[in-house]
């Protein structure tokens, strides 16, 4: 489905903090304030401060072009009807093809300063006191489509995938099955970040049916390895991080700088076939 990029905090020296969280206090004040002329349920996740990114396809279309989107209440906003009407009229986006792409990976790339000014434009075209997407009839509809006509899809391909074991209460749960209850948590945990290398074409979209993977399964007494699908299927409620601009080879990316490079979180299962001899097959 839809998931949010993240929204750009302020960063500066000590000597501006003060300025820093005044204007930032009433910038926040400012965007409680926003009102969309789109009616939105008290309930939804989607009122105009918080505008999520993803990928959809019109219900019933099979072969129509998945299209760039993003939530406002029960509608989706078609970002490359937006783009083709000619709203996205700043500097970073104006010219840009990104919301004509059958994913967002172009958008991603483009980095930080051209994702607060899509959501700035986005939140200034659906406010309730801008014209130009409210007065106008048959734009208004071509741009927003009924949640109940959309099927969403995978909103960006996947060039890699890491999995953190970062959780300590995941670590110790783990290691209390593996190693049992002496050492549950191994030193070394809490002084490096694990990670594990994931097949990254293993990652699908909500309500796709999954399939036990199948692999070698530990001999029972005199008997052989045996081949067979998962005796055992692992799932984990995770949160995931989506990467926009990478870094070069062989030059990391500081921690005081990854708001200029995470997108976006999006909630991930976690599934895992094991083995009665506890390998992991991903």
């Amino acid at each position: 489905g839809f998931y949010c990029a993240l929204r750009a905090n302020q960063r500066g020296g000590q000597s501006t903090r003060r300025a820093q969280e005044r204007d930032t206090t009433a910038m926040a004040e400012g965007k409680l304030l926003l009102r969309s002329f789109v009616e939105v349920p008290r309930d939804s996740h989607f009122p105009i401060q918080n505008l999520p990114f993803g990928v959809f396809r019109r219900r019933g279309q099979p072969e129509g072009p998945p299209r760039p989107a993003t939530a406002i209440g029960d509608f989706a906003l078609d970002l490359a009807a937006v783009s083709a009407a000619g709203l996205f009229d700043g500097p970073l986006l104006s010219a840009s093809p990104c919301f004509h792409q059958e994913t967002l990976n172009m958008f991603l790339g483009l980095g930080r300063p051209a994702w607060k000014e899509a959501r700035a434009t986005l939140q200034k075209i659906l406010s309730a006191d801008e014209p130009v997407l409210r007065d106008n009839e048959a734009l208004r509809k071509n741009c927003l489509v009924p949640m109940s006509d959309v099927e969403m899809l995978l909103p960006i391909t996947v060039g890699d995938y890491t999995d953190f074991f970062c959780s300590v209460h995941h670590a110790r749960n783990c290691g209390f099955i593996f190693r049992g209850p002496q050492t549950p948590v191994n030193p070394n945990w809490f002084h490096l970040p694990v990670g594990y290398h994931g097949r990254a074409s293993s990652v699908i979209i909500s309500g796709t049916d999954i399939i036990r993977p199948r692999g070698q399964g530990h001999p029972t007494g005199s008997s052989q390895p045996y081949f067979g699908p998962s005796q055992k299927l692992d799932f984990e409620l995770e949160m995931a991080a989506i990467v926009g601009p990478g870094n070069e080879l062989g030059k990391p990316i500081d921690i005081a700088d990854a708001e200029d490079h995470i997108f976006g979180l999006v909630v991930m299962n976690d599934w895992s076939g094991k083995y009665p001899f506890q390998c992991y097959l991903f």
